[in-house]
């Protein structure tokens, strides 16, 4: 991790690793979830909506490929906004507090918390349906939606992937520890900036680069 990143996260308080959520034993079950889960449940299901596609014959390889690149490149498009304008929405209520706990801030107080780095399937699953049918209704059908669909969903398990990984892993790789400074300055030093977890892309082109030097 860069020493910026590094000195900013020393500022930070010490906390436990984890705290409860929900006073329901069995809310609170669900809303922990193992890293490996989402790829365990969603790669099967993208599996057959690619394989479904491809024995249709609706596209050439180009084509199905492009849809593909396409709905991988308008996720992490999609991450960015959900992470800026949803993830960090605030609202000086006790709902609003409340609301932003529980969907974002529980990360922001308990960062290194390996059962809450991924999505849970209550929540993805509800969305994978909600993108399904919008890009349907985009596409005029399944023929160009589902490629698409597909690529939308590995852009979703690579978001969640490197971000248990930029949590826990040590990278040797430049392009990894610049990817993993990028969203410690996002937690430690400027929640105001580096909302793009999977790549800066977003960010560079928004003007949300994390900065040490400015504070949340």
């Amino acid at each position: 991790m860069n020493t910026d990143a590094k000195s900013a996260e020393s500022r930070e308080p010490r906390r436990p690793g984890t705290t409860r959520m929900f006073e329901s034993d069995f809310i609170e079950f669900f809303s922990r979830i193992h890293p490996a889960t989402p790829f365990v449940v969603w790669l099967p299901v993208l599996g057959f909506v690619a394989y479904r596609s491809i024995a249709r014959g609706d596209l050439p390889t180009l084509g199905f490929a492009g849809l593909l690149l396409g709905g991988f490149a308008v996720w992490t498009l999609t991450e960015y906004v959900l992470h800026r304008y949803v993830f960090h929405w605030t609202n000086d209520t006790a709902f609003g507090r409340r609301f932003h706990f529980l969907l974002h801030g529980v990360h922001h107080d308990y960062p290194q918390d390996k059962d809450r780095l991924v999505m849970p399937v209550g929540a993805s699953a509800p969305m994978a349906v909600i993108f399904y049918g919008l890009f349907f209704l985009v596409f005029g059908g399944m023929q160009l939606a589902e490629p698409f669909f597909v690529g939308f969903g590995l852009g979703y398990l690579a978001y969640d992937g490197s971000h248990f990984a930029i949590h826990h892993f040590n990278f040797k790789s430049n392009l990894f520890k610049r990817l993993k400074r990028h969203h410690m300055l996002h937690h430690h030093a400027d929640h105001a900036g580096g909302f793009g977890v999977s790549s800066p892309l977003w960010d560079l082109v928004f003007g949300t680069m994390p900065s040490v030097k400015r504070r949340p």
